[in-house]
């Protein structure tokens, strides 16, 4: 088969033919896709953590581009929006969000800033002005997220933000800290936190706890903690 001068022209022409023509793409609808966007994109997650090879790579990310293509192809024929609708507004974001790179009209700058903290500066300001509405850091964080992906990007979105990252009892002396922070202070790679997080996980289902929601619990609780106004969107 010869290759395509319009790859994403063809894909498109493509999946309207499965819409079309094939009885279980045409069955198909936003809420019945959630699941398959979710499995795609964690396997995209573990080929690359896994150092599998590129060509696993390059498969896995067509998968995840399927989804985007299936979405917009079902809010095109409600006659909402389609694919280009939603390559122009991303190209519009990333435009308006990255004004250290590009000017409004997006040519380039004729400058770059040196820093990353620059640019995330930059990049929160825009964010801020673009939700003036969002009254804390941790507004816009999936509540679907797992709960050690939402405990990561709360704890960033509360440095950015200023916010205290440990509790009064964490700032003790060593002798007087809570025996699970001196235990998360010894942690010095990433192995020994996976195998941390798998001991707590084990001893949480020995005694019949869920792991999962005790850590929701503990970041939800850490947010209601700080009702802060100043707050990066996402």
């Amino acid at each position: 088969m010869a290759e395509s001068p319009d790859p994403v022209g063809e894909l498109l022409g493509v999946v309207a033919a499965l819409r079309e023509h094939c009885p279980w793409m045409g069955a198909l609808t936003h809420e019945s896709l959630v699941e398959y966007l979710l499995e795609e994109a964690y396997e995209v997650a573990e080929t690359i953590e896994t150092g599998a090879d590129e060509a696993d790579l390059k498969g896995e990310l067509g998968d995840v581009l399927l989804q985007v293509v299936l979405h917009a192809r079902l809010a095109e024929e409600r006659g909402v929006f389609g694919f280009g609708d939603v390559v122009r507004g991303l190209t519009g974001k990333m435009i308006r969000r990255n004004p250290h790179v590009f000017r409004p009209d997006g040519s380039l700058q004729d400058s770059f800033p040196a820093t990353v903290e620059e640019i995330v500066l930059k990049w929160d300001a825009v964010k801020k002005a673009e939700s003036p509405e969002r009254s804390t850091p941790f507004e816009g964080i999936p509540v679907a997220l797992p709960a050690l992906a939402q405990a990561q990007k709360t704890l960033d979105r509360a440095e950015r933000a200023g916010l205290p990252l440990v509790e009064p009892a964490e700032t003790r002396p060593v002798e007087t800290k809570p025996a699970e922070t001196k235990l998360a202070d010894t942690i010095e790679t990433e192995a020994e936190l996976g195998e941390l997080l798998l001991a707590v996980v084990r001893s949480a289902r020995t005694r019949g706890f869920d792991a999962e929601r005790a850590l929701r619990g503990a970041v939800r609780r850490y947010q209601n903690r700080h009702p802060e106004t100043s707050a990066p969107g996402s």
